[in-house]
Protein backbone atom coordinates (compact mmCIF):
# COMPACT_ATOMS: atom_id res chain seq x y z
CA UNK A 1 0.00 0.00 0.00
CA UNK A 2 1.35 3.39 -0.93
CA UNK A 3 2.10 6.04 1.69
CA UNK A 4 0.54 8.59 -0.65
CA UNK A 5 -3.27 8.39 -0.22
CA UNK A 6 -5.55 8.62 -3.22
CA UNK A 7 -7.17 11.75 -1.74
CA UNK A 8 -3.85 13.61 -2.11
CA UNK A 9 -3.73 12.63 -5.77
CA UNK A 10 -7.30 13.86 -6.28
CA UNK A 11 -6.49 17.23 -4.59
CA UNK A 12 -3.43 17.72 -6.77
CA UNK A 13 -5.49 16.84 -9.86
CA UNK A 14 -8.19 19.37 -8.94
CA UNK A 15 -5.50 22.07 -8.41
CA UNK A 16 -4.33 21.39 -11.96
CA UNK A 17 -7.87 21.63 -13.42
CA UNK A 18 -8.62 17.92 -13.69
CA UNK A 19 -12.03 17.45 -12.10
CA UNK A 20 -13.15 14.11 -13.64
CA UNK A 21 -10.39 11.91 -12.21
CA UNK A 22 -11.89 8.59 -11.11
CA UNK A 23 -11.03 7.06 -7.72
CA UNK A 24 -9.54 3.99 -9.44
CA UNK A 25 -7.15 6.15 -11.47
CA UNK A 26 -6.12 8.08 -8.36
CA UNK A 27 -5.52 4.79 -6.54
CA UNK A 28 -3.35 3.53 -9.42
CA UNK A 29 -1.32 6.79 -9.64
CA UNK A 30 -0.49 6.88 -5.90
CA UNK A 31 2.24 4.11 -5.97
CA UNK A 32 3.86 5.70 -9.03
CA UNK A 33 3.95 9.11 -7.30
CA UNK A 34 5.60 7.51 -4.28
CA UNK A 35 8.22 5.83 -6.50
CA UNK A 36 9.05 9.10 -8.25
CA UNK A 37 9.30 10.95 -4.94
CA UNK A 38 11.67 8.33 -3.50
CA UNK A 39 13.83 8.51 -6.64
CA UNK A 40 14.12 12.31 -6.43
CA UNK A 41 14.94 12.17 -2.71
CA UNK A 42 17.67 9.57 -3.25
CA UNK A 43 19.30 11.75 -5.92
CA UNK A 44 19.02 14.79 -3.64
CA UNK A 45 20.71 12.90 -0.79
CA UNK A 46 23.55 11.96 -3.17
CA UNK A 47 24.00 15.64 -4.05
CA UNK A 48 24.07 16.49 -0.35
CA UNK A 49 26.76 13.87 0.36
CA UNK A 50 28.92 15.03 -2.55
CA UNK A 51 28.72 18.57 -1.15
CA UNK A 52 30.05 17.36 2.22
CA UNK A 53 26.90 18.50 4.04
CA UNK A 54 24.55 16.87 6.49
CA UNK A 55 21.51 19.10 5.91
CA UNK A 56 19.30 18.61 2.86
CA UNK A 57 18.48 21.89 1.08
CA UNK A 58 16.23 22.96 -1.74
CA UNK A 59 19.29 23.25 -3.96
CA UNK A 60 19.82 19.51 -3.61
CA UNK A 61 16.20 18.92 -4.72
CA UNK A 62 16.72 21.17 -7.74
CA UNK A 63 19.93 19.34 -8.66
CA UNK A 64 18.09 15.99 -8.45
CA UNK A 65 15.29 17.30 -10.67
CA UNK A 66 17.84 18.50 -13.24
CA UNK A 67 19.46 15.07 -13.27
CA UNK A 68 16.03 13.60 -14.15
CA UNK A 69 15.39 16.24 -16.82
CA UNK A 70 12.55 17.73 -14.76
CA UNK A 71 12.01 21.47 -14.49
CA UNK A 72 13.20 22.66 -11.06
CA UNK A 73 10.86 24.11 -8.48
CA UNK A 74 10.80 27.92 -8.34
CA UNK A 75 10.16 30.02 -5.26
CA UNK A 76 12.19 28.02 -2.71
CA UNK A 77 15.73 29.31 -3.35
CA UNK A 78 16.13 30.98 0.04
CA UNK A 79 18.93 29.76 2.22
CA UNK A 80 16.91 30.29 5.38
CA UNK A 81 15.08 27.32 6.86
CA UNK A 82 11.41 27.05 5.98
CA UNK A 83 8.96 28.01 8.71
CA UNK A 84 5.96 25.71 8.97
CA UNK A 85 2.84 26.51 10.98
CA UNK A 86 0.19 24.13 12.15
CA UNK A 87 -3.27 24.73 10.66
CA UNK A 88 -5.96 25.57 13.17
CA UNK A 89 -8.31 22.67 13.79
CA UNK A 90 -6.08 20.13 12.05
CA UNK A 91 -3.54 18.14 13.99
CA UNK A 92 -1.43 16.86 11.07
CA UNK A 93 -1.81 19.76 8.61
CA UNK A 94 1.01 22.30 8.20
CA UNK A 95 1.59 25.21 5.88
CA UNK A 96 4.45 27.60 5.11
CA UNK A 97 4.16 31.02 6.73
CA UNK A 98 4.58 33.38 3.76
CA UNK A 99 4.57 37.04 4.62
CA UNK A 100 2.76 39.50 2.38
CA UNK A 101 5.15 42.08 1.02
CA UNK A 102 3.90 45.53 -0.01
CA UNK A 103 5.46 46.74 -3.28
CA UNK A 104 5.45 50.29 -1.97
CA UNK A 105 7.68 49.32 0.96
CA UNK A 106 10.06 47.44 -1.37
CA UNK A 107 10.36 50.38 -3.79
CA UNK A 108 10.88 53.00 -1.08
CA UNK A 109 13.42 50.91 0.88
CA UNK A 110 17.03 52.24 0.65
CA UNK A 111 19.43 50.33 -1.54
CA UNK A 112 21.92 48.09 0.29
CA UNK A 113 25.63 48.78 0.13
CA UNK A 114 27.44 47.31 -2.83
CA UNK A 115 29.53 44.27 -1.90
CA UNK A 116 33.30 44.65 -1.93
CA UNK A 117 35.25 43.10 -4.77
CA UNK A 118 37.35 40.07 -3.96
CA UNK A 119 41.00 41.07 -3.53
CA UNK A 120 44.27 39.69 -2.19
CA UNK A 121 46.50 41.72 0.11
CA UNK A 122 50.09 40.69 0.95
CA UNK A 123 51.75 41.52 4.24
CA UNK A 124 54.90 40.44 6.07
CA UNK A 125 54.59 37.80 8.74
CA UNK A 126 58.20 38.33 9.81
CA UNK A 127 61.22 40.29 8.57
CA UNK A 128 64.60 38.88 9.54
CA UNK A 129 62.83 36.92 12.26
CA UNK A 130 61.01 39.97 13.69
CA UNK A 131 57.23 40.25 13.39
CA UNK A 132 56.15 43.73 12.23
CA UNK A 133 53.46 45.47 14.27
CA UNK A 134 50.71 45.76 11.67
CA UNK A 135 46.95 45.13 12.06
CA UNK A 136 47.12 41.94 9.97
CA UNK A 137 49.47 40.22 12.44
CA UNK A 138 48.49 39.08 15.90
CA UNK A 139 49.65 41.39 18.72
CA UNK A 140 52.80 40.35 20.51
CA UNK A 141 50.97 40.33 23.86
CA UNK A 142 48.69 37.57 22.63
CA UNK A 143 51.52 35.11 21.95
CA UNK A 144 53.81 35.83 24.89
CA UNK A 145 53.57 34.14 28.25
CA UNK A 146 52.10 36.16 31.13
CA UNK A 147 54.69 37.77 33.41
CA UNK A 148 55.31 36.54 36.92
CA UNK A 149 53.41 39.48 38.42
CA UNK A 150 50.26 38.46 36.58
CA UNK A 151 50.64 34.93 37.90
CA UNK A 152 50.89 36.22 41.45
CA UNK A 153 47.83 38.40 40.97
CA UNK A 154 45.99 35.43 39.51
CA UNK A 155 46.78 33.33 42.57
CA UNK A 156 45.53 36.06 44.88
CA UNK A 157 42.32 36.72 43.01
CA UNK A 158 41.88 33.03 42.06
CA UNK A 159 40.40 34.03 38.74
CA UNK A 160 41.39 31.71 35.86
CA UNK A 161 43.10 33.43 32.94
CA UNK A 162 43.15 31.49 29.69
CA UNK A 163 45.52 32.83 27.03
CA UNK A 164 45.18 31.09 23.70
CA UNK A 165 47.59 31.31 20.81
CA UNK A 166 46.21 32.75 17.57
CA UNK A 167 47.07 29.52 15.71
CA UNK A 168 46.71 26.11 17.23
CA UNK A 169 49.17 23.57 15.86
CA UNK A 170 47.85 20.06 16.34
CA UNK A 171 50.16 17.06 16.01
CA UNK A 172 49.00 13.53 15.57
CA UNK A 173 49.72 10.99 18.27
CA UNK A 174 52.24 9.22 16.03
CA UNK A 175 54.25 12.40 15.40
CA UNK A 176 54.27 13.21 19.10
CA UNK A 177 55.67 9.76 19.93
CA UNK A 178 58.23 10.10 17.13
CA UNK A 179 59.40 13.50 18.40
CA UNK A 180 59.68 12.30 21.97
CA UNK A 181 61.71 9.26 20.90
CA UNK A 182 64.13 11.32 18.79
CA UNK A 183 64.70 13.84 21.57
CA UNK A 184 65.25 11.05 24.10
CA UNK A 185 67.86 9.38 21.88
CA UNK A 186 69.58 12.72 21.20
CA UNK A 187 69.92 13.65 24.85
CA UNK A 188 70.83 10.32 26.44
CA UNK A 189 71.53 7.57 23.90
CA UNK A 190 73.41 9.15 21.02
CA UNK A 191 76.00 6.34 21.04
CA UNK A 192 73.52 3.58 20.18
CA UNK A 193 72.86 2.10 16.77
CA UNK A 194 69.22 3.11 17.17
CA UNK A 195 70.25 6.77 17.08
CA UNK A 196 71.99 6.24 13.72
CA UNK A 197 68.80 4.68 12.38
CA UNK A 198 66.87 7.66 13.72
CA UNK A 199 69.21 10.00 11.81
CA UNK A 200 68.55 8.04 8.62
CA UNK A 201 64.82 8.37 9.28
CA UNK A 202 65.16 12.14 9.77
CA UNK A 203 67.00 12.41 6.45
CA UNK A 204 64.54 10.35 4.38
CA UNK A 205 61.02 10.40 5.90
CA UNK A 206 58.49 12.44 3.93
CA UNK A 207 55.98 13.18 6.71
CA UNK A 208 58.17 15.12 9.14
CA UNK A 209 57.46 18.66 8.00
CA UNK A 210 55.04 19.41 10.90
CA UNK A 211 57.86 18.56 13.33
CA UNK A 212 60.43 20.99 11.89
CA UNK A 213 59.49 23.95 14.17
CA UNK A 214 59.54 21.66 17.19
CA UNK A 215 62.98 20.29 16.29
CA UNK A 216 64.22 23.83 15.71
CA UNK A 217 63.11 25.01 19.15
CA UNK A 218 64.47 21.84 20.74
CA UNK A 219 67.92 22.33 19.16
CA UNK A 220 68.08 26.01 20.10
CA UNK A 221 67.08 25.34 23.72
CA UNK A 222 69.47 22.41 24.22
CA UNK A 223 72.47 24.21 22.67
CA UNK A 224 71.88 27.24 24.89
CA UNK A 225 71.45 25.06 27.96
CA UNK A 226 74.01 22.30 27.39
CA UNK A 227 77.30 23.84 26.20
CA UNK A 228 79.09 21.63 28.72
CA UNK A 229 77.58 18.41 27.33
CA UNK A 230 79.83 17.46 24.41
CA UNK A 231 77.91 14.35 23.37
CA UNK A 232 74.61 16.23 23.34
CA UNK A 233 76.05 19.04 21.21
CA UNK A 234 77.50 16.62 18.67
CA UNK A 235 74.20 14.71 18.51
CA UNK A 236 72.28 17.95 17.98
CA UNK A 237 74.53 18.96 15.06
CA UNK A 238 74.02 15.52 13.51
CA UNK A 239 70.26 16.01 13.84
CA UNK A 240 70.59 19.36 12.03
CA UNK A 241 72.60 17.68 9.27
CA UNK A 242 69.95 14.98 8.82
CA UNK A 243 67.13 17.54 8.67
CA UNK A 244 68.99 19.48 6.00
CA UNK A 245 69.47 16.32 3.96
CA UNK A 246 65.74 15.55 3.88
CA UNK A 247 64.36 16.57 0.45
CA UNK A 248 60.74 16.45 1.62
CA UNK A 249 60.82 19.26 4.18
CA UNK A 250 61.47 23.01 3.92
CA UNK A 251 63.96 24.28 6.47
CA UNK A 252 64.30 27.78 4.96
CA UNK A 253 61.69 29.45 7.24
CA UNK A 254 63.58 28.21 10.32
CA UNK A 255 67.17 29.01 9.35
CA UNK A 256 67.13 32.21 11.44
CA UNK A 257 66.58 29.99 14.50
CA UNK A 258 69.02 27.24 13.51
CA UNK A 259 72.01 29.37 12.49
CA UNK A 260 72.78 30.85 15.97
CA UNK A 261 72.91 27.34 17.44
CA UNK A 262 75.14 26.07 14.63
CA UNK A 263 77.54 29.04 14.83
CA UNK A 264 77.70 28.64 18.61
CA UNK A 265 78.99 25.08 18.19
CA UNK A 266 81.63 26.47 15.83
CA UNK A 267 83.08 29.50 17.63
CA UNK A 268 82.10 28.94 21.27
CA UNK A 269 84.94 29.37 23.76
CA UNK A 270 84.36 26.04 25.44
CA UNK A 271 82.44 22.96 24.23
CA UNK A 272 82.28 20.22 26.83
CA UNK A 273 83.67 20.12 30.36
CA UNK A 274 86.25 17.35 30.11
CA UNK A 275 89.71 17.26 28.59
CA UNK A 276 88.82 14.02 26.82
CA UNK A 277 86.05 15.73 24.84
CA UNK A 278 87.26 16.10 21.26
CA UNK A 279 85.70 19.49 20.59
CA UNK A 280 88.04 19.93 17.60
CA UNK A 281 86.12 17.24 15.75
CA UNK A 282 82.83 18.94 16.63
CA UNK A 283 84.11 22.25 15.24
CA UNK A 284 85.29 20.55 12.03
CA UNK A 285 81.91 18.88 11.59
CA UNK A 286 80.07 22.14 12.26
CA UNK A 287 82.28 23.99 9.76
CA UNK A 288 81.25 21.56 7.01
CA UNK A 289 77.65 21.94 8.16
CA UNK A 290 77.86 25.74 7.82
CA UNK A 291 79.36 25.45 4.34
CA UNK A 292 76.60 23.06 3.31
CA UNK A 293 73.92 25.50 4.53
CA UNK A 294 75.48 28.33 2.51
CA UNK A 295 75.67 26.21 -0.63
CA UNK A 296 72.09 24.94 -0.32
CA UNK A 297 70.30 28.11 0.81
CA UNK A 298 72.59 30.87 -0.41
CA UNK A 299 70.36 31.51 -3.44
CA UNK A 300 67.34 31.91 -1.16
CA UNK A 301 68.99 34.22 1.39
CA UNK A 302 71.45 36.45 -0.43
CA UNK A 303 72.86 37.90 2.79
CA UNK A 304 73.41 34.53 4.50
CA UNK A 305 77.05 33.95 3.53
CA UNK A 306 78.06 37.59 3.85
CA UNK A 307 76.69 37.83 7.40
CA UNK A 308 78.26 34.51 8.32
CA UNK A 309 81.70 35.44 6.97
CA UNK A 310 81.52 38.75 8.82
CA UNK A 311 80.85 36.94 12.09
CA UNK A 312 83.66 34.44 11.53
CA UNK A 313 86.11 37.13 10.44
CA UNK A 314 85.43 39.17 13.58
CA UNK A 315 86.06 36.08 15.69
CA UNK A 316 89.30 35.39 13.78
CA UNK A 317 90.72 38.91 14.04
CA UNK A 318 89.78 39.55 17.67
CA UNK A 319 92.95 39.00 19.75
CA UNK A 320 90.88 38.76 22.95
CA UNK A 321 89.15 35.60 21.78
CA UNK A 322 90.41 32.19 22.86
CA UNK A 323 92.44 29.95 20.56
CA UNK A 324 89.53 27.54 20.30
CA UNK A 325 87.37 30.34 18.94
CA UNK A 326 90.06 31.28 16.41
CA UNK A 327 90.27 27.65 15.33
CA UNK A 328 86.51 27.45 14.74
CA UNK A 329 86.51 30.71 12.77
CA UNK A 330 89.41 29.54 10.57
CA UNK A 331 87.77 26.19 9.90
CA UNK A 332 84.47 27.88 9.06
CA UNK A 333 86.09 30.31 6.61
CA UNK A 334 88.15 27.51 5.04
CA UNK A 335 85.03 25.38 4.55
CA UNK A 336 83.38 28.22 2.60
CA UNK A 337 85.95 27.83 -0.16
CA UNK A 338 89.45 28.80 -1.32
CA UNK A 339 88.24 32.18 -2.57
CA UNK A 340 87.11 33.13 0.94
CA UNK A 341 90.51 32.07 2.28
CA UNK A 342 92.36 34.20 -0.30
CA UNK A 343 90.17 37.24 0.37
CA UNK A 344 89.88 37.14 4.16
CA UNK A 345 92.56 34.94 5.75
CA UNK A 346 95.69 35.36 3.60
CA UNK A 347 95.75 39.20 3.77
CA UNK A 348 95.76 38.97 7.59
CA UNK A 349 98.03 35.93 7.78
CA UNK A 350 101.37 37.69 8.44
CA UNK A 351 100.04 39.86 11.27
CA UNK A 352 98.20 36.93 12.86
CA UNK A 353 101.22 34.61 12.78
CA UNK A 354 103.26 37.25 14.62
CA UNK A 355 100.78 37.02 17.47
CA UNK A 356 100.50 33.24 17.25
CA UNK A 357 104.19 32.27 17.21
CA UNK A 358 104.91 33.30 20.83
CA UNK A 359 102.04 31.09 22.00
CA UNK A 360 103.63 28.10 20.22
CA UNK A 361 107.04 28.35 21.89
CA UNK A 362 107.82 26.68 25.18
CA UNK A 363 109.90 29.65 26.34
CA UNK A 364 106.94 32.03 26.12
CA UNK A 365 104.01 29.74 26.91
CA UNK A 366 104.48 27.31 29.79
CA UNK A 367 100.88 26.08 29.74
CA UNK A 368 100.91 22.89 27.69
CA UNK A 369 97.18 23.03 26.90
CA UNK A 370 97.36 26.57 25.49
CA UNK A 371 100.48 25.65 23.54
CA UNK A 372 98.65 22.68 22.04
CA UNK A 373 95.71 24.91 21.11
CA UNK A 374 98.08 27.33 19.38
CA UNK A 375 99.57 24.50 17.32
CA UNK A 376 96.07 23.36 16.35
CA UNK A 377 95.32 26.88 15.12
CA UNK A 378 98.62 26.91 13.21
CA UNK A 379 97.69 23.59 11.57
CA UNK A 380 94.28 24.97 10.58
CA UNK A 381 95.94 28.01 8.99
CA UNK A 382 98.43 25.82 7.14
CA UNK A 383 95.67 23.57 5.83
CA UNK A 384 93.53 26.51 4.71
CA UNK A 385 96.45 28.20 2.94
CA UNK A 386 97.56 24.92 1.35
CA UNK A 387 94.09 24.17 0.02
CA UNK A 388 93.95 27.70 -1.36
CA UNK A 389 97.23 27.41 -3.32
CA UNK A 390 96.33 23.90 -4.47
CA UNK A 391 93.01 25.18 -5.80
CA UNK A 392 94.85 28.03 -7.53
CA UNK A 393 97.16 25.62 -9.34
CA UNK A 394 94.29 23.29 -10.15
CA UNK A 395 92.55 26.11 -12.01
CA UNK A 396 95.16 25.99 -14.77
CA UNK A 397 93.42 25.14 -18.08
CA UNK A 398 94.34 21.68 -19.34
CA UNK A 399 96.91 21.79 -22.12
CA UNK A 400 96.54 19.59 -25.16
CA UNK A 401 98.93 16.70 -25.49
CA UNK A 402 101.33 16.53 -28.51
CA UNK A 403 99.46 15.16 -31.52
CA UNK A 404 100.53 11.77 -32.75
CA UNK A 405 99.94 12.71 -36.39
CA UNK A 406 101.10 15.65 -38.46
CA UNK A 407 99.56 19.07 -37.86
CA UNK A 408 99.22 21.65 -40.65
CA UNK A 409 100.07 25.27 -39.83
CA UNK A 410 98.63 28.39 -41.56
CA UNK A 411 101.77 28.79 -43.67
CA UNK A 412 101.38 25.25 -45.00
CA UNK A 413 104.33 23.93 -43.04
CA UNK A 414 104.19 20.56 -41.35
CA UNK A 415 105.10 20.02 -37.73
CA UNK A 416 105.57 16.51 -36.39
CA UNK A 417 106.49 15.63 -32.85
CA UNK A 418 108.49 12.56 -31.87
CA UNK A 419 109.46 11.86 -28.29
CA UNK A 420 113.14 11.22 -28.94
CA UNK A 421 116.37 12.69 -27.68
CA UNK A 422 117.35 14.22 -31.03
CA UNK A 423 116.95 17.71 -32.45
CA UNK A 424 117.19 18.68 -36.07
CA UNK A 425 119.35 21.57 -37.04
CA UNK A 426 116.42 23.63 -38.27
CA UNK A 427 114.77 23.89 -34.83
CA UNK A 428 117.57 23.57 -32.34
CA UNK A 429 118.19 27.31 -32.18
CA UNK A 430 114.47 28.05 -31.92
CA UNK A 431 114.02 25.62 -29.03
CA UNK A 432 116.99 27.06 -27.16
CA UNK A 433 115.65 30.58 -27.52
CA UNK A 434 112.23 29.54 -26.31
CA UNK A 435 113.54 27.63 -23.32
CA UNK A 436 115.31 30.73 -22.06
CA UNK A 437 111.95 32.48 -21.59
CA UNK A 438 109.55 29.61 -21.00
CA UNK A 439 109.24 26.88 -18.44
CA UNK A 440 108.59 23.20 -19.30
CA UNK A 441 104.94 23.80 -18.35
CA UNK A 442 104.47 26.31 -21.14
CA UNK A 443 103.88 25.71 -24.83
CA UNK A 444 106.50 26.22 -27.47
CA UNK A 445 105.40 28.73 -30.13
CA UNK A 446 107.02 28.39 -33.56
CA UNK A 447 106.01 30.76 -36.38
CA UNK A 448 102.27 30.78 -35.59
CA UNK A 449 102.00 27.07 -34.63
CA UNK A 450 102.04 26.07 -30.99
CA UNK A 451 103.11 22.60 -29.89
CA UNK A 452 102.24 21.65 -26.30
CA UNK A 453 104.85 20.15 -24.03
CA UNK A 454 103.61 17.74 -21.39
CA UNK A 455 104.31 18.32 -17.73
CA UNK A 456 106.22 15.07 -17.38
CA UNK A 457 108.61 15.60 -20.30
CA UNK A 458 111.79 17.64 -20.35
CA UNK A 459 112.60 20.28 -22.98
CA UNK A 460 115.10 17.95 -24.69
CA UNK A 461 112.53 15.16 -25.13
CA UNK A 462 110.64 17.05 -27.81
CA UNK A 463 111.74 16.97 -31.44
CA UNK A 464 110.15 19.43 -33.84
CA UNK A 465 110.78 19.21 -37.59
CA UNK A 466 109.78 22.00 -39.97
CA UNK A 467 109.86 21.30 -43.68
CA UNK A 468 109.15 23.61 -46.55
CA UNK A 469 106.45 22.63 -49.03
CA UNK A 470 107.58 21.19 -52.36
CA UNK A 471 107.11 22.90 -55.69
CA UNK A 472 103.67 21.42 -56.26
CA UNK A 473 102.32 23.19 -53.15
CA UNK A 474 101.20 19.95 -51.49
CA UNK A 475 102.41 18.99 -48.07
CA UNK A 476 103.76 15.64 -47.09
CA UNK A 477 100.51 14.80 -45.37
CA UNK A 478 98.30 15.57 -48.35
CA UNK A 479 97.40 12.85 -50.85
CA UNK A 480 98.99 12.73 -54.36
CA UNK A 481 97.89 15.43 -56.76
CA UNK A 482 96.76 12.84 -59.28
CA UNK A 483 93.96 11.77 -56.92
CA UNK A 484 92.60 15.30 -56.32
CA UNK A 485 91.04 17.89 -58.57
CA UNK A 486 92.14 21.57 -58.44
CA UNK A 487 88.88 22.62 -56.75
CA UNK A 488 89.27 19.98 -54.06
CA UNK A 489 92.86 21.07 -53.47
CA UNK A 490 91.80 24.72 -53.05
CA UNK A 491 88.89 23.89 -50.70
CA UNK A 492 90.93 21.55 -48.55
CA UNK A 493 93.82 24.00 -48.29
CA UNK A 494 91.46 26.86 -47.30
CA UNK A 495 89.76 24.71 -44.68
CA UNK A 496 93.10 23.67 -43.23
CA UNK A 497 94.21 27.30 -43.08
CA UNK A 498 91.04 28.35 -41.23
CA UNK A 499 91.38 25.52 -38.75
CA UNK A 500 95.03 26.33 -38.23
CA UNK A 501 94.31 30.01 -37.60
CA UNK A 502 91.53 29.23 -35.09
CA UNK A 503 93.72 26.74 -33.28
CA UNK A 504 96.58 29.23 -33.19
CA UNK A 505 94.39 32.00 -31.72
CA UNK A 506 92.89 29.69 -29.13
CA UNK A 507 96.24 28.35 -28.00
CA UNK A 508 97.73 31.85 -27.90
CA UNK A 509 94.93 33.10 -25.61
CA UNK A 510 95.32 29.99 -23.49
CA UNK A 511 99.02 30.65 -23.16
CA UNK A 512 98.47 34.26 -22.07
CA UNK A 513 95.95 33.24 -19.44
CA UNK A 514 98.27 30.53 -18.18
CA UNK A 515 101.10 33.04 -17.85
CA UNK A 516 98.94 35.38 -15.79
CA UNK A 517 97.71 32.63 -13.48
CA UNK A 518 101.23 31.27 -13.17
CA UNK A 519 102.60 34.65 -12.10
CA UNK A 520 99.86 35.09 -9.46
CA UNK A 521 100.38 31.55 -8.20
CA UNK A 522 104.13 32.06 -8.02
CA UNK A 523 103.74 35.22 -5.98
CA UNK A 524 101.23 33.54 -3.66
CA UNK A 525 103.45 30.50 -3.18
CA UNK A 526 106.47 32.68 -2.43
CA UNK A 527 104.46 34.56 0.20
CA UNK A 528 103.21 31.35 1.80
CA UNK A 529 106.76 29.92 1.77
CA UNK A 530 107.92 32.91 3.80
CA UNK A 531 105.20 32.26 6.39
CA UNK A 532 105.16 28.45 6.64
CA UNK A 533 108.46 27.36 5.16
CA UNK A 534 108.73 23.92 3.55
CA UNK A 535 105.51 22.74 5.23
CA UNK A 536 103.49 24.37 2.42
CA UNK A 537 105.18 22.14 -0.16
CA UNK A 538 103.04 19.16 0.83
CA UNK A 539 100.05 20.87 -0.86
CA UNK A 540 101.84 21.59 -4.17
CA UNK A 541 101.64 19.06 -7.04
CA UNK A 542 105.00 17.59 -8.04
CA UNK A 543 105.38 19.21 -11.52
CA UNK A 544 104.57 22.70 -10.23
CA UNK A 545 106.78 22.16 -7.18
CA UNK A 546 109.75 21.25 -9.40
CA UNK A 547 109.14 24.35 -11.50
CA UNK A 548 109.00 26.78 -8.56
CA UNK A 549 112.01 25.18 -6.86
Amino acid sequence: MSIVPKETVEVIAQSMGINNLTPDAALALAPDVEYRMREIMQEAIKCMNHSRRTTLTTDDIDSALKLRNVEPIYGFASGDPLRFRRALGHKDLFYIDDKDVDFKDVIEAPLPKAPLDTSIVCHWLAIEGVQPAIPENAPVEAITAPPETNKAEQKESELPVDIKLPVKHVLSRELQLYFNKITELTLSRSDLVLFKEALVSLATDSGLHPLVPYFTCFIADEVARGLTEFNVLFALMRVVWSLLQNPHIRVEPYLHQLMPSVVTCLVAKRLGNRLADNHWELRDFTANLVAFICRKFGHVYNSLQSRLTKTLLNAFLDPKRAMTQHYGAIQGLAALGPNVVRLLILPNLEAYLKLLEPEMLFENQKNELKRYEAWRVYGALLRAAGQSIYDKLKLFPPLASPPAHVVLRPNARVITSNLTNKHTASTANTDDMDMEHQSPLKKVALEGAIVPVSNNSSPHDMEVEARLPDSSGASEASPPSSLQTPNENNKSSEGRKDRGENESLRMRALLNQTWKEDLKSGQLLAKLYEQFGERIFSFIPTPELELFL
